[in-house]
C-alpha cells in the first residue's frame, strides 16, 4: 500500500501557491526519479508506470542509457547553437535517420519542441504550400494548445471557451464505432462517416477548392484512445486526393512505435502528405518535428521559425535513441504485437467478466478500457473510471484517464513480460474490489 505523508501534501500546497491551475492527474504523485518500468515519487513509494509520463518515456521512465549518456555529453559541448538561423551538423544527422523512418519520397523536416508545435508548423506549413484557408478536424481531436492548434482541438469546452475566434476549422464525426454517431454499424455501414463529410462539410459550410488540409489523429488519443476500423483510413484518403485535400496525421501520442509501427498510421496502409510527431521523439527531452513529403515543395524563408527548435541537447538524446529503434525496428515490432496480443486478451476477459467495462481497443501498447453503467445503456460512467485510477494508485499503479470515462493504458514499450501481467492483475483486482464494496 503506498503511503503518501505531509511531504507530499505540503509540496502540493506550495505548488497551489504558485502555478497557474494546469490539468494535473487526480491523485497525489510527486515525481522524484524513474527505473525502467518504475517512477518513484519524493516519498519512496515505487509505482509500476502505465504511463509512460504521457507517452513520453517509451524505453522506460529514465529512457535508454545511450540517450541519457549523449544529452550530458551535449550538454558539456555546447546545449544551443540557434539553429534556424546558423548551422548544426548533429540536427542534420538527426533529421537524415528520421527520414529513413518514413515512406519513400520525404525529405523535409522543420525542428521544434513539442507536440502543439509540431501541428503549428503542419497547419501553417498546410497553408501557405496550398494558399488555402480551411482546415478540418474531428470532434473530440486533440492536437494541442496553441492558438492554431486549438483550431483543431475539439475534446473539452473548457480548452476553447474564451480563447476565439478561431481559424476557418470545420469538424465532423471521428469512426468511433462503439458509439457511432450516426447509430450505424460497422462494416455494414459503408462508411456513412465518410460519406456525412462529402455531403455536409465540404458542400454546405467550405469548398474542397479553399480547403488545405484534413487532421487525422490515426488513433484519436485524448478522445479516447479510439481505434478506426482498418479501412477507414484508405477510404477518406481517396476522398482527400479526388478533392485535392492534404491528410495531416498527429502521430505525437500514437507514433514512434507506440502501436507497433514507426508511423500509426501504418497500420491501416496509408501514407500522408504531413506528419507531426513528439512527445516520444525526445527521449524525454522537449523535441517536435514536422515531416513533409517532397511532393509539396518548400516553404518561403522566413515563413515559419522558432528559437530552440533543433536544440542540441534535445536531438543529441534523440538521435540516441532513434539510431536504437532504427537497428531494432523488426524485434521491437514482434514485442510490441505479442504483448498488445496479450494485454488485449487479458482485458477481453475483464470485459466477459464485469459489467462496468463497455469496451476494450488499442493498438499496439497503446489501449483502452472504457467503463459504462451497464453494457445495455452504454451510459459512460466516469466516476467509476475515477475510483479504479485512484484504487490503482494506492496499490502501486500509475494510470491516466482519456475520453469521458475511458483509462489508457501506455506502458513503455521494452516493458517486461512479468510487469505487464502485474499492472494488469492490479487494474483486475482494483475493479474485482470496487464492485464488491458496492455490492454490500
Amino acid at each position: 500500500m503506498i503511503k503518501i505523508t505531509d511531504k507530499t501534501k505540503k509540496i502540493i500546497e506550495r505548488d497551489k501557491k504558485v502555478f497557474l491551475t494546469t490539468t494535473r492527474s487526480p491523485y497525489p504523485f510527486i515525481a522524484d526519479h524513474g527505473d525502467g518500468d518504475f517512477a518513484y515519487d519524493v516519498e519512496g513509494n515505487k509505482f509500476l508506470d502505465f504511463t509512460s509520463f504521457i507517452s513520453v518515456y517509451n524505453f522506460g521512465v529514465d529512457s535508454l542509457p545511450e540517450s541519457r549518456a549523449e544529452a550530458k555529453a551535449q550538454i558539456d559541448k555546447l546545449m544551443h547553437a540557434a539553429f534556424l538561423d546558423f548551422h548544426a551538423e548533429l540536427p542534420v544527422e538527426f533529421a537524415e535517420l528520421l527520414i529513413k523512418q518514413f515512406p519513400k519520397g520525404f525529405g523535409k523536416v522543420f525542428l521544434s519542441n513539442s507536440g502543439t508545435e509540431a501541428i503549428e508548423a503542419a497547419l501553417k506549413i498546410a497553408n501557405v504550400i496550398t494558399h488555402k484557408p480551411y482546415v478540418i478536424a474531428y470532434y473530440n481531436a486533440f492536437h494541442g494548445r496553441t492558438k492554431g492548434s486549438l483550431t483543431l482541438t475539439n475534446t473539452k469546452l473548457v480548452q476553447r471557451e474564451y480563447f476565439g475566434p478561431f481559424q476557418n476549422a470545420v469538424h465532423v464525426p471521428y469512426p468511433y464505432c462503439y458509439r457511432c454517431p450516426f447509430k450505424q454499424t460497422y462494416p455494414e455501414c459503408g462508411f456513412t462517416c465518410i460519406d456525412y463529410i462529402k455531403e455536409f462539410p465540404l458542400k454546405k459550410e467550405i469548398s474542397p477548392k479553399e480547403t488545405a488540409a484534413f487532421f487525422v489523429e490515426p488513433v484519436q488519443g485524448e478522445g479516447g484512445y479510439i481505434v478506426p476500423p482498418k479501412d477507414y483510413f484508405k477510404e477518406l484518403k481517396k476522398m482527400l486526393d479526388d478533392k485535392g485535400i492534404l491528410l495531416i496525421s498527429d502521430e505525437v501520442q500514437a507514433g514512434y512505435m507506440r502501436t507497433g509501427e514507426f508511423l500509426a498510421l501504418d497500420n491501416f496502409k496509408v501514407t500522408a502528405d504531413i506528419y507531426s510527431m513528439a512527445k516520444a521523439i525526445g527521449a524525454g527531452l522537449p523535441l517536435g518535428a514536422t515531416i513533409v513529403s517532397k511532393k509539396l515543395g518548400d516553404i518561403p524563408a522566413g515563413s515559419h521559425a522558432n528559437t530552440f527548435g533543433g536544440n542540441l541537447v534535445s536531438v543529441a538524446a534523440g538521435y540516441a535513441q532513434l539510431k536504437y529503434v532504427n537497428s531494432n525496428k523488426e524485434k521491437l515490432r514482434q514485442s510490441i504485437k505479442m504483448k498488445s496480443a496479450y494485454a488485449l486478451e487479458r482485458l477481453g476477459q475483464m470485459k466477459e467478466r464485469f459489467e462496468c467495462i463497455g469496451d476494450i481497443r488499442g493498438l499496439g501498447l497503446m489501449l483502452a478500457i472504457e467503463f459504462v453503467k451497464n453494457k445495455r445503456s452504454k451510459e459512460p460512467d466516469k466516476k467509476i473510471r475515477d475510483m479504479i485510477i485512484m484504487k490503482c494508485f494506492n496499490k502501486g499503479l500509475l494510470l491516466l484517464g482519456a475520453g469521458e470515462s475511458t483509462i489508457r493504458l501506455i506502458p513503455n514499450l521494452n516493458i517486461s513480460k512479468d510487469n505487464l501481467e502485474k499492472g494488469l492483475n492490479i487494474i483486475e483486482e482494483s475493479i474485482e474490489e470496487l464492485l464488491s464494496k458496492n455490492k454490500k
